[in-house]
């Protein structure tokens, strides 16, 4: 894929197999309803990503798809190291870092996630050193930065409600500054996709020209 400017936009996403994504999800739906409602959500992360003009750079868990519908024209393929999620979102921002000036990390569980959202985490790096999107159980769903700090992942209870406060705790700790997004839901439980992305399905995501 072309580079576009150096904003760049990284998108994780687990490859998906039938019991091994969504798993807390599955407990109560099951794991073919996991694995379609993981689709659905990968599918609505992918058309956010491809309205906008950025550098994406897609991030696989274990294996680089060149079948899926994360296309090379539009996407710039990858693989994410073995590790814990704080040295793999180190390592990409790391990688980066090397072409472009701001990044902003994307995973693919929110329903509530807008192509506007991402826009305007890239338009507060301009004022901030860090922005980040925190989800209500406690975590992050999208963090960006303008100048590579592996700090803020260090020391990290992954998968815990203290993700989004202990990384806060560690940009102030630096004396940096960060802009808040809107608090959105992941979708780990079922009374998550419920609440928020039952109407994924037909939703459709529109391409839109930023400024």
């Amino acid at each position: 894929m072309q580079e576009t400017g150096k904003n760049a936009l990284i998108v994780f996403i687990k490859n998906p197999k039938l019991g091994k994504v969504k798993t807390r999800l599955a407990k109560t739906v099951g794991d073919e309803k996991a694995l379609a409602i993981y689709k659905a959500l990968m599918e609505h992360t992918r058309k956010i990503a491809e309205t906008l003009p950025v550098n994406r750079r897609l991030f696989y868990s274990q294996f680089i798809n060149e079948s899926d519908k994360w296309s090379r024209k539009k996407f710039h393929k990858e693989l994410q190291i073995e590790a814990d999620l704080g040295m793999k979102m180190a390592t990409a921002f790391h990688t980066v870092f090397k072409t472009n000036e701001k990044v902003v990390i994307i995973g693919s569980d929110c329903a509530s996630l807008t192509p506007e959202i991402v826009e305007n985490a890239f338009e507060q790096l301009d004022k901030y050193p860090f922005v980040i999107g925190p989800a209500m159980d406690g975590g992050y769903y999208l963090l960006g930065m303008n100048q590579f700090t592996p700090e803020v992942f260090s020391d990290i209870a992954w998968s815990t409600e203290t993700v989004c406060s202990t990384t806060i705790e560690r940009i102030e700790n630096l004396g940096k500054t960060y802009f808040l997004l809107p608090e959105l839901s992941d979708i780990d439980y079922e009374e998550d996709w419920v609440k928020y992305g039952w109407e994924l399905e037909e939703k459709e995501v529109k391409p839109k020209i930023f400024k």
